[in-house]
């Protein structure tokens, strides 16, 4: 929102204060002023002249000498090629010793071998942004109109407000009542302890004959809770007089014509979006506001044809639209300077209404976003008034009285209790019910005193005030933050820690990035087709209503595809080597049509590619493979102290290398997997030999342990006994480590894997795993018996549980 110093003096009297300090003190009081932005950028010496006289170059075609009188005892000539200059016109002068933007200086030179005295300047060569030009000086220099007085001699930059500045606000959303001049200026009232003076509406109505030349019907009350249009006839449709159109320019709107920039300029005041239609060209002395038919085509007044759907409100002519209801108005029903009869619209428009409209065109305006946010349905009729007072005295038009619509605008007043003592302990003040009672008169809000505080009745144009936290905010904000003493926190209190799944979840991300690996983080969004790979039968996949694209249409259900994706992107860029991993969420349903929120899951997955130890020096070179990314996972077991829970099985996944893919199970239930991505999918996206995982995170995390126990160094010495076991291949060596602990008793203290052969001494089908398994008793000293004893328990299960037997 930008507000003109010298436009917000008319409601409120800041004359003493400058706009730095304006600026200083609204964003303390916390509404943030970006920035105030100088209107005049560095312009210095620019009067009003007078042409005298133009007569051509003789040297140039294109270029005329001017007389012109500057208020000087004589004319002054000016060498000037714009087309549109003439004899008889009063023009913006840079004189000689005038500056423009940039640092240029205006100096006394020959041109082509005539003297030039000084520069006839356009609007934009005196800083105004081209695209605030009003379109008639959009090529050419700047011509005061005739109806302007402006005497020979005065100031331009004043008569233009080139001496203005203006603050520009960043509101945020709630705070939709600083969205127009009035707001601002109850803001400022209320922090300076200032008066507010309203515009003064004195309009002329006539009696319409008949009685009612317009009908208005409301398809949906609750879309449109109100509706009015004023009927004006012989409207004299051009240009604004300067004054409306420099307001105009320093809010960063563009002025086009009267009628528009009036529409404009109240919206700008009261914050209600107005509409102007050429009654004429409505073909109709009817007006429906109705849902969009699907498919319905609309051309808006950018000239852009739109498709329109059943989300989107119109205004129609009884049949066909006019306006996309509180976006833009339309093409057929634009005033031009051929218009003399307007409709003026004013309504409320339901907010989320207008937000999906402005959506689904693709269309956001200066009238969607103040009904988004919401207007004041209380001052509707009077903004209305008020544009149609303004184009009674700026266009001579008639004003008919009002037709009105069916009204179900909410009159009522949200009344919030304010509790003395509530506030002072929220806000660590003293403050006294007269202080209280001087902040509400500050804010226009009116009150009266209770037992206990005040009651305080909200105006309509305050709705983010709603409870009485809200007007604790007031206070402290009018009070002054800077005021408000600090205090230490009263009460129970309780130090802070990260809970035990937040420890965890840390434990685990330092670990894998100490590994090597690198956090990576994809979109929660993805294609269809990926979103049906990893997925179980029962799963259905969950599609957004309205994707960005098809590549981000639906919800993901595993993390795996988007790691292909970043594995190619880095590969492309000649990164061989990448070792990532991700941990988010997954959305899973069961439901092909979502009648309540998808579960959603978090999920750990990894990728490693390219080579995971190289040494050129050493010539030592190891690529990634199933075990390098099986003993980082082991190691992440270790560290959340599974290791002893969790086991692999060999598995086939489809997409997977299905000699290298293994289940990883913990208890005996799975919770995800490892393995190499199948070749025909590394093809898919080019990829080197590639190895990927994904777990369960969350039950990879819950999984109740036992509280750690310390024990002291042993003091006795422990005794290593090794088996080399003769078992089926498919038989995994982690399934016989399993068995060696459940049977081996409190005296087995380790049990490692250091062989594992195949081939020649061994039978077809079978393979040998060699395992050291270490006893100890930390109160003595184990005997050989104790150990012999132990030890052939756990033979014993080893060959009726998976057919062990020794090699020999």
């Amino acid at each position: 929102m930008f507000v003109s110093y010298h436009w917000l003096q008319e409601y409120v009297d800041i004359a003493d204060k400058r706009p730095e300090e304006i600026a200083e003190k609204m964003t303390r009081g916390g509404i943030e002023i970006d920035f105030v932005h100088e209107m005049n950028k560095g312009v210095s010496k620019v009067v009003v002249g007078y042409v005298q006289d133009v007569s051509p170059h003789p040297d140039a075609d294109k270029l005329g000498v001017c007389q012109v009188d500057i208020g000087g005892d004589e004319p002054v000539q000016i060498v000037c090629g714009a087309a549109n200059v003439a004899k008889g016109q009063k023009v913006a002068v840079a004189k000689v010793g005038a500056r423009l933007p940039g640092g240029m200086k205006i100096k006394k030179a020959k041109l082509r071998g005539q003297v030039s005295q000084g520069m006839i300047c356009s609007l934009q060569e005196l800083g105004i942004e081209g695209k605030l030009v009003p379109r008639a000086y959009a090529e050419g220099i700047y011509v005061f109109p005739e109806s302007e007085a402006v005497n020979v001699g005065d100031d331009a930059l004043a008569l233009l407000n080139l001496n203005d500045q203006v603050l520009e606000l960043d509101l945020t959303p709630n705070r939709s009542d600083c969205m127009h001049m009035l707001g601002v200026a109850y803001e400022i009232a209320a922090l300076y302890d200032r008066l507010v003076a309203l515009p003064n509406i004195r309009l002329d109505e006539l009696k319409q004959e008949p009685p009612s030349d317009v009908q208005i019907n409301i398809e949906d009350v609750s879309d449109t809770p109100y509706y009015s249009a004023t009927l004006i006839k012989n409207v004299k449709v051009g240009p604004s007089p300067l004054w409306l159109q420099t307001r105009l320019i320093a809010a960063g709107i563009r002025p086009i014509s009267n009628v528009v920039d009036i529409t404009n300029y109240v919206l700008l005041e009261y914050g209600q979006p107005l509409h102007a239609f050429d009654y004429d060209q409505l073909d109709s002395k009817k007006i429906l506001v109705r849902r969009a038919k699907q498919g319905e085509l609309f051309t808006t007044l950018d000239g852009v044809e739109r498709t329109l759907g059943k989300e989107q409100l119109v205004v129609t002519n009884g049949k066909d639209p006019v306006a996309l209801a509180g976006v833009m108005g339309g093409a057929n029903s634009e005033v031009s300077e051929q218009t003399t009869t307007i409709l003026l619209e004013a309504a409320v428009f339901q907010s989320s209404v207008v937000r999906k409209s402005a959506r689904h065109a693709g269309l956001r305006s200066d009238s969607s976003a103040r009904f988004e946010r919401g207007v004041n349905e209380a001052l509707v009729a009077e903004a209305a008034r008020r544009a149609a007072m303004l184009i009674q005295e700026l266009c001579g038009g008639e004003v008919l009285a009002a037709v009105n619509g069916e009204d179900v605008r909410r009159t009522d007043h949200t009344v919030v209790t304010l509790d003395l003592e509530a506030m002072n302990t929220r806000l660590g003040t003293k403050l006294q019910l007269s202080d209280v009672a001087s902040v509400m008169a500050r804010l226009h809000f009116p009150y009266e005193k209770a037992e206990s505080g005040v009651l305080v009745t909200i105006p309509h144009r305050r709705p983010d005030i709603t409870i009485p936290e809200d007007l604790y905010e007031e206070v402290a904000r009018l009070y002054g933050y800077d005021n408000i003493p600090s205090t230490l926190p009263e009460g129970a209190t309780a130090q802070g820690r990260l809970t035990t799944y937040q420890s965890k979840r840390r434990k685990a991300k330092r670990y894998l990035q100490a590994a090597g690996l690198s956090e990576v983080m994809s979109y929660s969004l993805t294609s269809a087709k990926k979103a049906d790979w990893f997925k179980a039968e029962a799963i259905k996949p969950i599609r957004v209503a309205m994707p960005m694209s098809e590549e981000r249409s639906t919800m993901r259900t595993s993390l795996i595809p988007h790691l292909y994706d970043i594995c190619a992107h880095n590969l492309n860029r000649k990164n061989r080597d990448v070792f990532v991993y991700e941990l988010g969420s997954v959305f899973l349903s069961e439901q092909e049509t979502l009648a309540e929120l998808p579960k959603e899951h978090e999920r750990l997955a990894g990728l490693v590619s390219g080579q995971w130890i190289e040494h050129l020096w050493q010539g030592e070179k190891k690529p990634v493979d199933f075990f390098v990314l099986k003993g980082i996972l082991e190691g992440l077991f270790e560290v959340l102290g599974l290791s002893k829970e969790v086991a692999f099985q060999s598995a086939e996944r489809a997409g997977f290398h299905p000699g290298r893919t293994a289940e990883v199970m913990l208890s005996r239930e799975s919770i995800g997997f490892v393995a190499q991505v199948h070749p025909t999918v590394e093809k898919d996206y080019n990829l080197s030999e590639t190895y990927v995982f994904e777990l369960d995170f969350e039950a990879l995390l819950s999984k109740q342990l036992p509280p750690l126990q310390f024990s002291g160094i042993p003091r006795y010495p422990s005794v290593a006994r090794d088996i080399a076991l003769v078992v089926g291949r498919e038989i995994p060596a982690g399934t016989l480590k399993s068995i060696i602990w459940e049977t081996g008793s409190s005296l087995l203290t380790e049990v490692a894997l250091f062989d594992v052969y195949e081939g020649e001494h061994i039978e077809k089908g079978k393979k040998s795993a060699a395992f050291s398994l270490t006893y100890r008793d930390p109160e003595r000293t184990l005997t050989d018996d104790e150990v012999a004893n132990v030890h052939e328990t756990v033979l014993t299960a080893l060959t009726k549980k998976a057919g062990a037997e020794l090699r020999s």
